[in-house]
């Protein structure tokens, strides 16, 4: 897909562990890839140092409700009001970018041909809800404004029922869904891994679990996972004002544990 179909799709979106999925062939036993641990910061000690950068309330729509995004004991919290409004007034965004190794210390970088996973536990309230548009709550995108996101993981309504998914919007691919109710008011671990590549070199697989039960486990080989430059996640809540099924109110997520994995 040329880069300005994919720069129009970005506008017009708006935006545990398991086997590795499209790991190169191994040759020998000697040379056995592996998953190294990158990233493990706390919320506790790293706090917002934890991530490259802080999408707070960037138009200060609602300076009363600042910080949206802080920590509290060991999780880190977004807060989002139906009042909050981007820089663009259509949508509402309250987000974190990358991973940094230390308060002030260098962030990660996903470069194509690498693969990367990260782990964490995520809690959405019953407030937190699926909607007509897009609410994303974990993205991958290429740094810099103008661009589509790679990959989503998001709050959909589908024909009526709340849903949660995850979808490579450049190509329109559903990886995997499954709804969302039963996940409300608990936490619920997610292990979502990614090769980064152009054009159908890239890999994802998404898992999530309740407890001991495994509710998505969905893979798909042979995607696009790579714009220009690198892949940077993104967590948080980024959602479309356009909703017309009453499900925006005030509401906040929870994330925890959040680890990064590099295979080597």
């Amino acid at each position: 897909m040329n880069t300005s179909r994919r720069n129009l799709l970005g506008a017009a979106l708006g935006g545990v562990a398991g086997a590795a999925v499209g790991v190169p062939a191994l040759t020998t036993a000697a040379h056995a890839a592996s998953w190294q641990q990158k990233w493990a910061p706390s919320a506790s000690g790293a706090g917002l140092g934890a991530f490259e950068t802080i999408e707070d309330d960037r138009a200060d729509s609602h300076t009363a409700g600042q910080p949206h995004i802080f920590t509290t004991g060991e999780n880190w919290r977004f807060n989002m009001h139906t009042g909050d409004r981007d820089t663009s007034t259509d949508r509402q965004r309250q987000e974190v970018t990358g991973l940094r190794n230390g308060s002030g210390g260098n962030y990660l970088k996903w470069t194509e041909g690498q693969t990367w996973r990260v782990t964490y536990s995520m809690y959405i309230p019953s407030s937190l809800k699926a909607t007509t548009t897009f609410t994303h709550i974990m993205q991958m995108k290429q740094p810099g404004a103008g661009t589509s996101p790679m990959v989503v993981q998001s709050l959909r309504r589908v024909n009526g029922v709340q849903t949660i998914e995850l979808k490579l919007p450049i190509d329109d691919v559903l990886v995997g869904r499954t709804n969302l109710e039963p996940l409300h008011d608990k936490w619920t671990d997610v292990d979502f891994q990614i090769k980064v590549g152009n054009g159908s070199a890239g890999t994802v697989r998404w898992i999530l679990k309740s407890g001991s039960t495994t509710i998505v486990d969905a893979s798909r080989t042979g995607v696009d996972t790579f714009l220009a430059d690198r892949v940077r996640p993104k967590w948080g809540i980024y959602r479309s004002l356009g909703d017309t099924s009453g499900s925006l109110q005030d509401c906040y997520l929870l994330l925890r544990n959040l680890r990064g994995y590099q295979l080597v």
